[in-house]
């Protein structure tokens, strides 16, 4: 005679018999994907919020501060910025 606490039928297993096991497996593997999922999709949503709040007109002052372009082209780009938002 088994008693109740053979390995197929021990504690903290969801259901009895030899079933039990995977189905406590395929619970635990789904919910550590969950909460993975969860702070994965907190990450990009965080990151996502940071780029788009950059508007083109900082983006033109950032590149003329880390001298990427010069004096003139920074005049051109901003007058072609400052044009296209008034049409």
């Amino acid at each position: 005679m088994m008693s109740s606490t053979c390995w197929w039928m021990g504690p903290g297993l969801f259901f009895g018999g030899p079933f039990g096991m995977i189905i406590g497996f395929v619970f635990w593997i789904l919910f550590f994907y969950g909460i993975f999922y969860l702070i994965s999709s907190l990450i990009k949503k965080s990151s996502n919020s940071v780029q788009n709040n950059v508007t083109p007109m900082e983006i033109l002052k950032n590149k003329y501060a880390r001298g990427e372009i010069d004096e003139e082209d920074f005049t051109k780009r901003k007058s072609i910025l400052t044009s296209k938002k008034q049409i």
